[in-house]
Parts: C-alpha cells; structure tokens; sequence
C-alpha cells in the first residue's frame, strides 16, 4: 500500500486552509494562479475540509471547474464535533461536500481531527462505517483520518481499524519531542502499523517560516539563498514512508518558494540533519543524544566501542526520523568493533566525557532501538 501511494502521489500537497483573501472572501483569481503554478510543476494533491470556511467551493471554481477529473486528486474530511450534533448532520458533511466541490468522488477522505475527548463520537455516530459504505460504492478512494492527540490513541484507533488507508499527522521539527504534540512517537506508532503518512503543519502554522534569530542564522549560515520555511518542508518529506507533506500556501510568492526546492525534492543531507537537530535543540525540544564526537569515551574503551559513531548513527533516527539510515549506519560503525549491546558498563568512558551524558544508559537505548527495527 505504501509504494502504490508513493507512485501516485507527489511529495507537495496544496492545503486549502489558509487561502489568499480579498475582503472577506476568497481571492479566487490569486487561487487560481496557485492552482495552475502547482499542477505546472507536476503536482496534484490538494486538502481541503467540511469545516475550512469557502475553501470546498474555492477548490471547485480554482481547480474543479478548470482541469479534468483524473488530472489531480482531492483530500476533503468529515468532521463530528464541528456543527454536527447528529448523527444524521455528521453525515450529511459528506454529501454537502460532493455538492460543493463538484468532484463526483474523492481520492482520499479523512475522518477529522481525532482527539481524545472526540474520537467516540465518531464511534457512537457509525461514522467509520458509513465512510466504508461511501468507498464500496467508489465514492472515495483511500480512507483515513487526521489525528491531534498522543501515540497510545493512535495505536487503538489503528489496531481497531486496520482498513485505513493513511493517517494524517502533525510532524514538524519543532514539535518532533513536544510533549503536548509528541511527533516523534506519533510517526513511529503509524510506522508500526505500516500505514502511510500525510504531513499536516510542517511549518507549524507559519511559526517556522520565521523562526527565532538564533535558528534562522543556523539556516542562513548554510543556504542563504534557502527560505526558512524549505528547511521545516524538506524535514517533513524527507521522513520514511511520507506520502506528501501539506503546505498551507496563502499568497502566489509562497507558491513559488514552495516549488523552487520541491519540484527536484532532495531529501535533507547528513550536514542538513545536523543543522536541523542543533535547530531542535535551540527550540527545546530534540530527543538527539548531544554528543560532540571528541572521542576521549573511545581511547579506553575495553570492548572497543564506537561510541559517537553509534550514536551519530542513532541520532538520524531519534532527531530526523531515518530509521532504516540509522540501522546502516550503525553496523558500519561496529564492523570490526564493540557493539552496543557489548558494554559491560565500566563506567570509564562516563568518567572521560566532558559533556558528562549517561553514555551507558544512551547505549542502551541504541541497543533497544535497533531491537525494535529488526
């Protein structure tokens, strides 16, 4: 499921959340320059919601109305505890938005929002079933659901449905350790179940496309010519088993900052992950090991192990999400040296750090992580 999604699917998705405005509407002709930029570059994924106020019909009058049907594919959501006090109204969002849009189906589909003081509601209103129903008829193609909560519902909602097809996820580099957003252990719970991803907030509601000085001068440092928010996008896309990655573009100049870096997408490079985990720790929140590489641990280590080596390599998965380069990287450190799982926790080279980290515990980490990829 997760290749044939990879094939069809670009790694940009236009979010039609925050869309350019004149007065108190939609700035459609702007729109639709944004539209004709996006499909131009080869990319087709637009999201859209029951709940997003005019962007159902914006999407018809800027792209539904204007190319053939099976040149892009639409994303729209139902939402139960947003102006649906019945069963009988949740369920009508569906209909309501097939009329809006004018799409005669969707591609994929999303129940919205799913949070611990809601996720029954969807439950209680039969809704996953009904969303079944709509895709056995080829109302919908690819069912899913955006999510706002911690990993353990994330595991109950995928453990008793196993027929969705994705799962929407708020991943940024920011939030990748916030304990109010847990990123990280959200991406891992979908990656466990091998469901693909589609990125939400990759900029955090714009908050990363100016990040603090401190970061952004990390950023400059590297790529002047670079935006702010290209670093917080290629994070998101650069994530295994990320389908797309929605940007919620409001005015034709982010469009075209978002095509000149995603149009060739290259995923972030082992100097750019580094930049990424010192931006993580600059905004409190990184789950990387701070280790400096100065090698003092390694010179009396009598099992020969490569300390920073391992946990270089461990790092690309705990502050960028590569499991799978991590897993390499580290039996290329330990070829013909001590593994992890070796330590008889002598304690010599803890006494040699001049970061002073719980190397022993840290290695046992390493240890636990690399049992979980096998």
């Amino acid at each position: 499921m997760a290749d044939y999604f990879e094939r069809e699917t670009s790694k940009l998705g236009f979010g039609l959340m925050r869309l350019p405005k004149k007065g108190l509407g939609t700035d459609i002709e702007q729109m639709k320059q944004m539209v004709d930029l996006f499909m131009e570059a080869g990319f087709t994924y637009f999201d859209t919601a029951y709940v997003y106020m005019g962007s159902e019909a914006a999407a018809k009058k800027a792209l539904v109305d204007r190319y053939p049907r099976d040149a892009y594919t639409l994303a729209t959501k139902l939402n139960a505890f947003i102006m649906a006090p019945t069963e009988k109204a949740a369920k009508k969002q569906f209909y309501t938005s097939l009329e809006r849009t004018g799409a005669g189906y969707f591609d994929y589909y999303l129940l919205h929002a799913l949070m611990d003081n809601n996720y029954t509601k969807y439950e209680k209103f039969h809704l996953w079933d009904f969303v079944q129903e709509q895709k056995a008829k080829g109302l919908i193609k690819h069912l899913g659901f955006s999510f706002h909560a911690g990993p353990q519902l994330l595991d109950k909602l995928l453990t008793e449905h196993p027929e969705v097809d994705f799962v929407q996820l708020q991943l940024n580099y920011a939030d990748w350790e916030n304990p109010s957003v847990q990123s990280r252990a959200n991406y891992e719970v979908a990656r466990k179940h091998g469901k693909p991803i589609v990125v939400m907030e990759p900029v955090k509601g714009g908050n990363l496309a100016d990040p603090p000085a401190e970061v952004k001068k990390l950023f400059m440092d590297y790529h002047s010519d670079m935006s702010c928010a290209s670093w917080a996008i290629r994070f998101a896309a650069s994530l295994e088993g990320v389908i797309t990655v929605l940007s919620g573009m409001s005015n034709v100049e982010q469009m075209k900052d978002n095509l000149s870096y995603m149009k060739s997408f290259q995923p972030l490079n082992e100097e750019e992950q580094r930049i990424i985990q010192q931006a993580q720790r600059i905004l409190g929140h990184s789950a990387a090991i701070p280790c400096t590489a100065c090698h003092y641990c390694t010179e009396g280590c009598p099992k020969q192990i490569p300390i920073p080596e391992i946990f270089s390599a461990m790092n690309k998965k705990l502050a960028n999400g590569q499991a799978l380069q991590a897993a390499e990287d580290y039996q290329k450190a330990i070829d013909g040296k001590g593994a992890a799982s070796d330590c008889i926790r002598c304690r010599q080279c803890e006494n040699a750090c001049p970061q002073h980290l719980p190397i022993i515990r840290h290695l046992e980490q390493c240890r636990e992580l690399l049992k979980a990829e096998r």
